[in-house]
């Protein structure tokens, strides 16, 4: 039996426990799992459309409690675990989106095709703090989960069309977002720098103004 038959069968054994199986596939798929719980989420709310947010729910939790464990096997292991079990070009894209801006980078790979689980563990491998992995993982995951749990829990067997896309849907409205909150950002940031050089630089003009002039201290010591 091949590596993927293996994966196949594990999906298969977890999704006979219905709701605690997609607790379980989420909270591995952030640790080291290959196959996203997405799947397993996607053929339980087809199966009782009613439950899609309970199950959004239970995939979410399953995800934020695996990502501090994925992490810490990245603090542990670096990036050699990732390069022994996923594809390369994965790492090193997702390697590439940490260089340029960490925050961004879990964001937008809670929606691509890239693993989840890559960047957990090359958060802990590149040492991005674990707090703001677990705030923005939330966010990310959150949105990807209960996207699809509402389309289930409002169309019933009828959505399956529509998740098919989900990911890309919610990537084209994401990113644009992003990118527009990560330029706010920056600009506040450069103006408050300015602003505290320029700060920094009248306290030191005043200072230097404040200070007694030397000749003029010595011509009064020699007419005393």
């Amino acid at each position: 039996m091949g590596n993927i038959d293996r994966m196949d069968a594990i999906v298969e054994f977890l999704r006979q426990f219905g709701a605690w199986g997609l607790f379980v596939h989420s909270m591995i798929d952030a640790i080291f799992f290959p196959i996203p719980a997405f799947f397993m989420q996607v053929s339980l709310s087809l199966l009782d459309p009613k439950a899609a947010l309970l199950l959004a729910t239970v995939g979410f939790v399953g995800c934020l409690i695996g990502t501090p464990v994925g992490y810490g096997i990245g603090k542990l292991s670096g990036k050699v675990l990732l390069n022994k079990f996923l594809k390369k070009k994965w790492v090193d894209a997702a390697t590439a989106m940490f260089g340029k801006n960490g925050e961004a980078a879990i964001l937008i790979g809670s929606f691509t095709p890239i693993p989840f689980k890559v960047f957990t563990i090359l958060s802990g491998g590149l040492n991005f703090p674990l707090w703001k992995l677990m705030v923005y993982a939330a966010l990310g995951r959150a949105a990807k989960f209960y996207v699809v749990g509402t389309l289930f829990y409002m169309y019933g067997q009828a959505a399956e069309g529509m998740v098919k896309q989900v990911s890309l849907y919610i990537f084209l409205i994401a990113v644009p977002l992003l990118v527009i909150g990560l330029w706010v950002k920056r600009r506040r940031s450069k103006r408050k720098e300015a602003a505290e050089a320029g700060t920094g630089g009248e306290a030191g003009h005043a200072g230097g103004a404040a200070l007694p002039q030397p000749g003029r201290g010595a011509a009064r010591s020699e007419e005393a």
